[in-house]
């Protein structure tokens, strides 16, 4: 990282970092001090959004109902393929917490990004200790991509909007499926509510 000199911050983002078992560790060595903010959201909608990324590149790859049990007949989750297993987020959060206070980290409600978006970075600008600059006038919802875009990118007089590969529509996944993973991520939610102080009604 850069030196940061008073007055400055810098920041760096990279989805992995919080589901990789080093990094803790290695942010800690670098910067006790180190703020880390974490966008998360419903751990099901993620592995179908993550599913329907990789199916992009990969139309060949088999079907989520396939790829989520390990046991379709005893309705078994198999754990070890990625797109479920980064939804378990209170046990990634324990790895951090050997390393930072709960004080430092801030998680970002993915839902209310999308229908709150200044509500949910005022949260962060006020994390960050900084003056609440953007508000509700930064932002016009976007219909075609289902996503708020800026009304005007810094140092550009165009509007920003998450690129092509984001509010891909996603595929028609069996409702018996979606049940049965709402009730395996049930008590990992309740379990992160709890160490977060934050309920994120992914339950309701």
């Amino acid at each position: 990282m850069p030196r940061t000199l008073d007055g400055q911050i810098t920041m760096e983002k990279t989805p992995s970092y919080f589901v990789t078992r080093e990094a803790p560790a290695r942010i800690s060595a670098m910067s006790k001090d180190t703020k880390l903010i974490v966008v998360v959201r419903d751990p099901v909608t993620r592995a179908i959004s993550d599913y329907t990324q990789t199916l992009s590149k990969r139309p060949d790859i088999p079907t989520f109902e396939s790829l989520t049990f390990k046991n379709r007949t005893t309705g078994l989750i198999d754990t070890s393929w990625s797109a479920i297993q980064i939804g378990i987020y209170a046990k990634h959060l324990e790895h951090w917490l050997r390393h930072f206070p709960i004080r430092q980290m801030l998680f970002v409600s993915g839902e209310r990004l999308i229908s709150d978006p200044a509500g949910e970075l005022g949260r962060v600008q006020d994390f960050l200790g900084l003056k609440r600059i953007i508000t509700d006038k930064h932002f016009y919802f976007n219909k075609t991509k289902g996503f708020p875009c800026l009304k005007k990118a810094e140092g550009s007089s165009r509007p920003h909007c998450l690129g092509k590969t984001k509010g891909r529509t996603h595929p028609e996944i069996d409702r018996e499926v979606v049940r049965r993973l709402r009730e395996f991520y049930r008590p990992f939610n309740l379990k992160f509510y709890q160490m977060t102080g934050h309920d994120f009604g992914w339950d309701g």
